[in-house]
C-alpha cells in the first residue's frame, strides 16, 4: 500500500478538521507526517494547516465521494513496536477488503495473539487512512470500533464490503 510508518515519535503541529457523511474528523500533524486521524464531537484545536494536512482533506474528500481507495500521505505513528506492527499489517488490508483479527495476528507471525491484536487495532491513532474498521470478528461480526459500530458498519457499506449504505 502506499503508506509508511516513519516516525516512532509524534508531537502534534498542525491541526485541521474534514466534515465527514459520518462526523467530524480531526487531523493532527506535523511537516513530517499525519500522527491523529480521528472521529471527535466537535474541534478541539484551532486550525493550523500544512501542506499535508491539506493533503489529507483533499483526499479524505475524495475517498468519501468514491474516488480515492489508497491514501498516500505520511504517517507518523507512535505505539509499541507491536503495535506498529499491527497498524503496518492493517495497512495491506485492501479497500472493499476485511480480515479478521486471527489474520492479522497470523499475518505478523502471532497466531495466538488475536486479544492483543484486538488491543492495538483499538489503540490506532490513525483511524480510516491505517484501516482497523476493515478488522471483523472471525465469524464476520462487525466488533468494537472507536468510532462507533454504526461508523464501521457505515465505512464498509461505503467500500462495497456490506451492500449498500442507508
Amino acid at each position: 500500500m502506499g503508506n509508511a510508518i516513519v516516525k516512532s515519535n509524534f508531537l502534534a503541529t498542525n491541526y485541521g478538521y474534514y466534515e465527514s457523511p459520518v462526523g467530524l474528523i480531526e487531523i493532527a500533524g506535523t511537516s513530517d507526517g499525519i500522527g491523529f486521524l480521528d472521529f471527535v464531537e466537535a474541534g478541539g484545536h484551532e486550525t493550523t494547516s500544512n501542506s499535508i494536512i491539506k493533503k489529507t482533506i483533499q483526499q479524505l474528500d475524495a475517498y468519501f465521494n468514491g474516488t480515492l481507495k489508497i491514501f498516500d500521505v505520511p504517517l507518523c505513528m507512535s505505539g509499541t513496536k507491536f503495535q506498529k506492527c499491527v497498524w503496518n499489517q492493517l495497512l495491506s488490508i485492501e479497500y472493499g477488503k476485511t480480515a479478521s483479527y486471527q489474520d492479522v495476528a497470523k499475518a505478523i507471525g502471532n497466531p495466538s495473539a488475536c486479544r492483543a491484536v484486538g488491543a492495538a487495532n483499538g489503540k490506532n491513532p490513525i483511524s480510516l487512512i491505517v484501516p482497523c474498521h476493515r478488522v471483523i470478528g472471525s465469524d464476520g461480526s462487525l466488533t468494537g470500533y472507536g468510532g462507533g459500530l454504526w461508523r464501521k458498519e457505515w465505512l464498509l457499506q461505503h467500500e462495497g464490503v456490506l451492500g449498500q449504505k442507508p
